[in-house]
Order: C-alpha cells, then structure tokens, then sequence
C-alpha cells in the first residue's frame, strides 16, 4: 500500500493527547491501563466499531483503516498513537509508523509484550492465548522464536472468549468451564508464562489466575494492556513527554449502538460518553 507521508510540525508537546485505537471497544482496556498508570495524561480514544472485527479483514484493508484512523489521531495533536489491536498491530504498525513520521510516536500491543518476554522470561516456555486470527498470523510465535534459539512457545485460540466477555458471562460457572477447557489444552500444559493475546482477556485475567492455582499450576499470567502502558510510560519519562496539566478526555467511535455503549462500561471499568466520529466521508 502507498501512502504519502503526513506533513511535518513542531517537535512533540507533552501537553498533547495520547491516541489509543482499537478495531471496536476491546482496546478499551488498554486505555484503563494507561489511566491507571499515567493519570494526568490526556486520552483520545478511537473505536472502529462501524468496521469490526479486524480479524477477518485482509492485511490491506486493515492498513487502509489504520491510517485513516492514525490521521484522525494526529488532527487530535496526538503526541502518541498507540494501536491497541493485535490484527492492526500485526498487518499496519510499521505503515502507520512511517505515516505519522516525527509527528508521533507509535506503539503497538505486541512488541512491549516481546521485549517483556525477552527481558523476564526468556528462560521460560511460552504459552500464548487469543483469536484465531492472532495465533494463525503468527506474528507472536515469529518474535518470541527470534529472540533466541531453541525458546519453548506454544499458542492455543481461543475463540469463544470474546463472545462470552461481551456478553457479560465471566466469573461464573459458565466462564469458569470454558476458560478451564482451555487452559487444559495439550498445547499448554508445560507453558510458565501465559500471554494473554487479546485485549479483551484482561477483564478475566484474575479468572484465569484463579482457575490455573485451581489446577496447581504455577504460571505467570501477563496482558498486553499493562505491559504497554508500562512500555508508554517508561518511553515519555525518558523523552521528557510527561504531562502535567491533563485535559478531558475523548472516546470517539466509528459506529454507535446502545450494546457498544453498555460494553464501554464494562471494559474501560466507569461510565464514559462516546462520541460518533464519520471516519469516511
């Protein structure tokens, strides 16, 4: 895909926003973590809710949407744009990257996670669970094998976790079964470190720790949600890019339903207003 660059301006204003987007309302979590995290920061928030799932779109469609959406960001005065998307991140992070040139910095959910593994647990077997789009594009299982010859790395989607998170059914019996069908997958039983691959899965992170000692199986369990937020954080102190003066927040969605807005609650973990943004005119 071409594209031209998006032009220039003045070095970055850590009194600017942080642009966060996701292809519906999962990134949402990654958007609490890094309230939780850094809370006089500034969040513009961008749902693409009129286009989701991401994860069954070809790479150029998600390319096409990503800048599309990185540019709405950086009309916003974004200082950061980060792609809280594991398809996105996985098909556009380099092209939105070299869109934003120094205008922004970009991140996205899946490199903080592999320098994370590599700084914490290198020496462990990796166990990895997500969408069946996420674990088939192998983007994860690629990273984690370069880091070093011969590391363990075992992958397992897991496809009804989405569904059931958005329907409202975890910490009960039903979740409960589900996650713990999964968990006993061949394909994970040796895993030490667990890779929750998709930005819904914080909301049952406490759920999946509790049915794994349930099972005497002692394993880190780690998302990508605060393992970015982590990364952002440590990159605005070095840069000097730490606001002070934080200004209201905005949370803008492509599309607009009451199910999207009762969802919003439940992942971001308080009431917010979305707000309708026409991505294409």
């Amino acid at each position: 895909m071409r594209i031209l660059r998006a032009k220039s301006e003045n070095k970055l204003d850590k009194k600017r926003p942080i642009g966060i987007f996701d292809s519906g309302i999962g990134g949402l979590t990654v958007a609490r973590a890094v309230r939780d995290l850094l809370p006089n920061e500034t969040i513009v928030y961008f749902g693409d809710t009129a286009h989701l799932p991401y994860g069954d779109k070809s790479a150029s469609t998600i390319q096409a949407y990503s800048v599309k959406i990185a540019d709405v960001l950086l009309q916003k005065k974004c200082k950061i744009i980060l792609i809280a998307c594991n398809s996105a991140s996985s098909a556009a992070f380099e092209l939105v990257r070299d869109y934003c040139g120094s205008r922004a910095k970009v991140f996205d959910v899946i490199n903080p996670m592999v320098t994370r593994v590599e700084n914490e647990f290198s020496d462990k077997h990796i166990g990895l669970i997500g969408t069946k789009q996420t674990v088939n594009a192998g983007i994860y299982a690629k990273k984690i094998h370069d880091l070093k010859e011969g590391i363990q790395f075992s992958s397992l989607a897991t496809p009804l976790l989405v569904p059931m998170i958005e329907e409202g059914f975890f910490e009960n019996n039903i979740s409960h079964e589900i996650i713990r069908q999964y968990l006993s997958d061949a394909a994970l039983e040796k895993v030490e470190t667990l890779i929750l691959g998709c930005t819904h899965y914080p909301i049952i992170k406490e759920e999946i720790k509790s049915i794994l000692a349930e099972m005497n199986r002692t394993v880190d369990v780690v998302d990508s949600a605060e393992t970015v937020a982590e990364s952002l954080r440590d990159y605005l102190i070095e840069s000097g890019l730490q606001n002070t003066t934080p200004d209201e927040d905005h949370f803008l969605v492509s599309d607009l339903t009451p199910s999207f807005e009762k969802a919003s609650r439940l992942f971001f973990g308080e009431k917010i207003k979305l707000e309708k943004y026409q991505l294409w005119e």
